[in-house]
C-alpha cells in the first residue's frame, strides 16, 4: 500500500504478523476476540487511494506444515462456533443486517469458503446469491437492481457470490459487454468508471446508514495456484463439471482483472464498507481470515439479546410455576 500512516498500512507482505495458533486455544473469551480482531485487520482495507495489490500475499505468511494444518482447522471450528453464537443475537435482536460480498478469480475458492465459515449459522438466518451474466430482465434495469432485490433482511446475514462489482470487472475487461447493456450511448464515456465507483461508495454509504453492515472480501489467489487447480478439476472426474474453458479463456486475461481489481479497491474501499484482500493459495488459511473479518465486524455491533420487561418476567414466571404443577 501507500505510505499514509493508518492502521491498514501494516499490510505490506514484510510485516504481516504470524499468527500463535498454540496460544489461541489457551486465551480467554475477551483475549480470543482481541486478537481476532488484530488478526482479520491485517487483510483490511479502508479508503486507500494508494492501495497496491502487488503489496499483498496470496499465501500464508508462514509455512503450512502438518501440524499448523491441524491447527488451522481447529483454529477455523473456534471460529464456526463463535460465528453461530454471535449470528444467533443477531437474529434475536432484529435490527442490523450484514452483507458479505465475495469476489474472486476462478477456482479461488470461494464457494468452500461460504460453505465453510458459514457452516455453523442457523439457515433461517442466512440467505445465499449467486450472480452469473445477467439476464434479459436485468438488462432492462440500472447495474444495482438485481443485486437490490437480495439484500438481507434485518437480523440476517446475506452472502453475495459475486456482486453489482461484477460491473468494474468483468465489464471492464470486456467492454464489448457494455454496449449490449441498453445504455444510451451519450452515457457510456471515459469516465463511466469513475461514475460506477461513485454510484457504488454511494449505495453502499446507503446500506450502512440503513443498518446493513458491509463487508468485502477479495480472495487474492496465485496466477500459479489457480493453475493447479483448474489442473486438478481436469484430472478429478467428480469436479469436471466445475471447469469450463470459458474459464480457461478468463485466465489468458489475467493482467487486466488484476488492475480492475485493484482500481476498484482504491476507489471502493471506506471506513463504513471495508475491502479484505485475503491470500487465498492455502484454502483453510483464508477461511480463518474471512471468519475473524465477520466476527469482529459482529462484535462491533455490541450485540446483545432483546431484554423483557418485568411484566413479561412476571408472566413467564407463571407459565413456569403452571407447567411444574402438571401431573
Amino acid at each position: 500500500m501507500g505510505k499514509s500512516k493508518s492502521s491498514e498500512d501494516k499490510n505490506s507482505k514484510n510485516e504481516k504478523s504470524i499468527p500463535d495458533f498454540h496460544l489461541f486455544k489457551t486465551l480467554s473469551k475477551s483475549e480470543k476476540m482481541k486478537k481476532t480482531k488484530d488478526f482479520s485487520k491485517q487483510f483490511r482495507v479502508m479508503e486507500s487511494k494508494n492501495f497496491a495489490l502487488k503489496n499483498y500475499d496470496t499465501s500464508a505468511s508462514f509455512d503450512i506444515d502438518p501440524e499448523n494444518k491441524m491447527l488451522l482447522a481447529e483454529t477455523l471450528q473456534l471460529g464456526v462456533e463463535a460465528l453461530s453464537g454471535m449470528q444467533d443475537i443477531l437474529y434475536a435482536q432484529d435490527k442490523w443486517s450484514v452483507l458479505l460480498i465475495f469476489q474472486a478469480m476462478d477456482a479461488a475458492g470461494k464457494d468452500g469458503a461460504i460453505k465453510h465459515v458459514m457452516s455453523g449459522v442457523n439457515p433461517q438466518g442466512c440467505q445465499v446469491s449467486s450472480f452469473k451474466a445477467p439476464s434479459p430482465e436485468e438488462i432492462d434495469h440500472d447495474f444495482l437492481w438485481r443485486c437490490q432485490k437480495h439484500l438481507p433482511e434485518r437480523g440476517r446475514i446475506g452472502i453475495f457470490n459475486r456482486s453489482y462489482y461484477e460491473e468494474v470487472l468483468v465489464v471492464r475487461v470486456h467492454q464489448q459487454i457494455l454496449l449490449g447493456q441498453k445504455l444510451p450511448e451519450e452515457l457510456i464515456t471515459k469516465n463511466i468508471w469513475e461514475e460506477r465507483f461513485e454510484d457504488i461508495r454511494n449505495f453502499e454509504k446507503y446500506l450502512h446508514r440503513n443498518g446493513t453492515i458491509v463487508l468485502k472480501f477479495f480472495l487474492n489467489v496465485s496466477k500459479e495456484e489457480q493453475k493447479k487447480r483448474f489442473i486438478e478439476r481436469i484430472e478429478n472426474p467428480d469436479k469436471n463439471w466445475k471447469f469450463s474453458a470459458a474459464d480457461a479463456k478468463e485466465r489468458g486475461y489475467w493482467d487486466d482483472y488484476m488492475a480492475a481489481y485493484e482500481n476498484l479497491i482504491q476507489n471502493t474501499a471506506t471506513k463504513n464498507a471495508p475491502w479484505y484482500v485475503v491470500p487465498a493459495d492455502n484454502k483453510s488459511y483464508a477461511r480463518i481470515v474471512i471468519a475473524s473479518a465477520i466476527i469482529h465486524a459482529l462484535d462491533d455491533l455490541n450485540l446483545e439479546y432483546p431484554k423483557v420487561n418485568a411484566d413479561k418476567i412476571a408472566e413467564l414466571n407463571e407459565i413456569k410455576k403452571a407447567l411444574l404443577a402438571e401431573k
